[in-house]
């Protein structure tokens, strides 16, 4: 459950990176070797298939509100529900900050009349939303810290990806610069939740039976 936030993201935020690398040294012996085979078949040669469309900047608007919507939501509740300190501490961070970067996008995007409008291909939202549903679900303990940070070293690490893309996409110079700027906040972000999954995954059993807080200050509380 932890990965699909991920992989939503990264159906729009990487495919347009896969589909230049698509384009690079295989595209010719892949041409050659489907004209072949077509021929030797006595059928014409296969059709390509069509890059995905490019993000425009009412997509990146939308994509990264909702992005900043879904982090900030399993922020909160991570300050509530998580056990180690750490990731309690890291739940606020992520409210505090998912709400500036979202709350600076919809200022820009009003500010340039920009009516964000997600892809066609976007499941974002309902992938947020089922992450959130399943951390609420799930008990306090060792393993609900574990399954938020997992999640959010993927998402983040997509969230990356998107904004990459973005950055190259974006039309407005103004939207450019915001994207630009917020760059170095998520992978501040990633690099700050690597640290912390590393130390929960070096957690040993407990005595009774529980995952040790490997944090000098966090206890379970």
């Amino acid at each position: 459950m932890s990965m699909r936030l991920a992989r939503s993201i990264a159906v729009v935020g990487t495919c347009a990176l896969w589909a230049a690398c698509a384009k690079g040294d295989n595209k010719t012996d892949s041409t050659a070797t489907s004209d072949s085979a077509s021929k030797a078949a006595g059928a014409p040669p296969a059709a390509s298939t069509p890059a995905p469309a490019a993000l425009n900047d009412a997509n990146i608007a939308a994509l990264l509100d909702e992005a900043n919507a879904g982090d900030s939501a399993h922020g909160n509740l991570a300050s509530t529900k998580g056990t180690n300190a750490q990731v309690k501490d890291f739940g606020r961070m992520m409210m505090r900050d998912h709400h500036s970067l979202r709350k600076q996008g919809q200022d820009l995007a009003k500010k340039l009349n920009l009516t964000p409008a997600p892809p066609a291909n976007d499941t974002l939202p309902t992938a947020a939303q089922k992450m959130g549903d399943s951390l609420t679900a799930q008990p306090k303990g060792a393993a609900w810290d574990k399954a938020y940070m997992d999640n959010e070293v993927a998402v983040h690490q997509s969230v990356l990806s998107l904004l990459q893309t973005a950055q190259g996409a974006a039309q407005d110079t103004s939207l450019k610069a915001l994207i630009t700027k917020a760059i170095p906040n998520i992978q501040a972000h990633l690099t700050k939740a690597q640290d912390i999954q590393g130390k929960l995954g070096n957690a040993t059993p407990a005595a009774g039976g529980g995952a040790a807080d490997t944090t000098k200050k966090g206890k379970k509380g």
